[in-house]
């Protein structure tokens, strides 16, 4: 059975040192997760590391009042809507870190502890497993020709032979009008034909310049 070390909304000193040397050990736990799962910013890093231990004391300065309850909830409001959106990765870990932090607040130290241990080797090891991640060969294709180039299906017989479809997005003038810039959305049959691909679209539009990069898809934003 897992048992509150904070009785009666009553802390000593001996049960808050506690708290706090478990909550700063699990942020940091979880901020290293964050950084060995992936690409990551020093600075979030260390509010991972001190969130834990942050959260805790709130929900031990608040515990059994109504009132400062709803106050603290709205200041928390503030804090979201008042910072950049984050990527769904760096959400995760900030409620993985808030999740630690109220365990802690509330005293169950042991409960803390196991999910921390449990939620971070659960996304250690799907980070590590590329799970929900596959390779793209949808590619975002930028097209210089010059002016007097008609460029209705002079680029068939390419997208025929290295690409699964092709689809025109828009066009656009540009240097004063004497050239034109396609952009196309293209998915590549095979991802190791791109340079054949570029030296026979280079063929056509007179060695002007051609861009081929990954599809433009928005962030995962929360």
């Amino acid at each position: 059975m897992i048992n509150s070390i904070f009785h009666a909304t009553t802390f000593t000193i001996a049960s808050v040192a506690a708290a706090m040397a478990t909550a700063l050990v699990l942020g940091i736990l979880i901020a290293l997760l964050y950084k060995l799962s992936g690409a990551h910013a020093g600075s979030f890093a260390v509010i991972l590391a001190v969130m834990p231990l942050l959260v805790s004391f709130v929900i031990m300065i608040v515990n059994g009042n109504l009132g400062t309850s709803v106050a603290v909830l709205g200041a928390f409001g503030l804090v979201r809507f008042r910072s950049m959106p984050g990527t769904a990765r760096e959400i995760g870990f900030i409620f993985f870190s808030m999740a630690a932090g109220l365990s802690v607040g509330m005293g169950f130290l042991s409960l803390a502890v196991l999910l921390t241990l449990a939620a971070g080797a659960a996304i250690f090891i799907l980070e590590k497993a590329h799970f929900g991640t596959t390779v793209s060969l949808e590619r975002d294709l930028h097209i210089t020709i010059p002016e007097d180039l008609d460029y209705n299906g002079i680029f068939d017989d390419l997208f025929q032979t290295y690409t699964q479809y092709a689809r025109l997005d828009y066009v656009k003038t540009t240097n004063m009008g004497t050239m034109y810039e396609l952009f196309y959305c293209v998915k590549l049959k095979k991802p190791d034909t791109e340079k054949a691909f570029i030296d026979g679209l280079r063929c056509r539009n007179g060695n002007l310049p051609i861009i081929l990069g990954l599809a433009s898809h928005k962030k995962n934003e929360l």
